[in-house]
């Protein structure tokens, strides 16, 4: 979900940077960063959390 959100403030950002809108520019720049350093942290913390479960073994 943050990754998705992260993506649409980028783009964003960009089509307010071509347009000359440096303050919009700026903040949707600065929002998909931070959603992303969350999707990352997110990501990481699920990839190290998974590794000591077990499937059950039938």
């Amino acid at each position: 979900m943050f990754l998705s959100w992260a993506v649409w403030f980028l783009i964003v950002a960009i089509i307010a940077g071509i347009f000359g809108f440096a303050g919009v520019a700026g903040t949707a720049t600065w929002i998909a960063q931070v959603l992303f350093v969350l999707f990352l942290a997110f990501f990481l913390i699920s990839m190290f959390a998974g590794r000591g479960r077990r499937p059950p073994v039938d």
